[in-house]
């Protein structure tokens, strides 16, 4: 039995981690005395006494607790400060056995974004086999329920006096400095950023990140059916559990709805469009793949066990 801590375990991520635990009997799950959760002293020894330290915290929190660390414990860090450090394991190992070796084997592990991971899913794939160039003009929408707003945001949305707009889609990220960024241009090899246009809507949980594509601008002429057989290969090849490419003619009735596999650690990635013009979408949830369901697969497969572990 291993001794996992989450530091940071009231928040959104860490509570639904702690529900991926639920009828789990290989861990013990070490807690802090509720009145010692800010104690420095106290949050530095129950890192070092687990296993696995998992952190649902700030950017800055996040590196304070890695300064605590020691090298026996291992750390699976959801907070953005280190997915672009080349020193810690990337937590997507679909993306390839050179990512799921080095998840297994490494002290340190970054969970990817949630928008960053339905990107990743499409972009990553499409430049590593040379189908869309470094040097593509990305353009990336995304749509995502208000859980991963944070704690004040989610108050709000289910407040009983919340504001108007609330009730609509409300686009952000308008200055084009979203945290997600970096981490979406450094893994999917892009010589610029992309643009990013995201948008925070009136339900729970689930998003659809969207890539559309000029085929006159890929290395040659593609068409949809390439590109999802590209992509099917590609995922099959990386023994791909939980990120599926759906078939051609879905979704059937042409409507891609944000929140159907919520609750899950599923990811779909849909290819549709037309000789010219490509749309790729990938659906998933954005408190699963897109955030606590991929660290619990981390976390198996840094245990060296079956990474479907307390995952649907």
């Amino acid at each position: 039995m291993v001794k996992v801590y989450i530091d940071g375990q009231e928040g959104t991520t860490g509570l639904k981690i702690l529900e991926r635990f639920e009828g789990r009997n290989d861990i013990e799950l070490l807690k802090i005395d509720e009145d010692k959760r800010k104690d420095n002293d106290e949050r530095k020894k129950m890192i070092n006494s687990a296993d696995f330290t998992f952190l649902c915290l700030p950017d800055a929190a996040a590196k304070e607790a890695v300064a605590m660390a020691g090298d026996k414990v291992r750390i699976i860090d959801a907070s953005t400060a280190h997915r672009t450090n080349p020193d810690w394991a990337y937590g997507f190992p679909e993306l390839g056995a050179d990512f799921r070796e080095k998840i297994k084997n490494s002290k340190r592990t970054a969970v990817p974004g949630c928008y960053a991971s339905g990107f990743i899913s499409m972009v990553y794939p499409l430049v590593k086999l040379g189908i869309m160039p470094e040097d593509y003009p990305v353009v990336c929408h995304a749509v995502s329920g208000y859980s991963g707003a944070g704690k004040k945001a989610i108050a709000v949305y289910e407040g009983e006096n919340r504001p108007a707009e609330y009730d609509s889609p409300r686009q952000y990220a308008l200055s084009q400095q979203h945290k997600h960024l970096p981490e979406m241009q450094k893994i999917c090899g892009l010589s610029y950023v992309p643009i990013f246009n995201p948008l925070v809507c009136d339900y729970f949980s689930g998003m659809v990140v969207t890539v559309p594509i000029f085929t006159r601008l890929l290395t040659k002429k593609y068409s949809a059916d390439d590109i999802r057989n590209a992509l099917m290969e590609f995922y099959d090849k990386n023994g791909s559990y939980f990120v599926k490419v759906m078939p051609a003619g879905e979704p059937e009735d042409g409507f891609i709805g944000a929140n159907n596999i919520s609750g899950t650690n599923s990811m779909q990635i849909f290819v549709n469009g037309n000789d010219e013009r490509l749309v790729l979408c990938s659906r998933l949830d954005n408190l699963g793949k897109g955030a606590s369901g991929a660290a619990v697969q981390c976390l198996n497969i840094m245990m060296g066990i079956d990474e479907k572990t307390g995952l649907v």
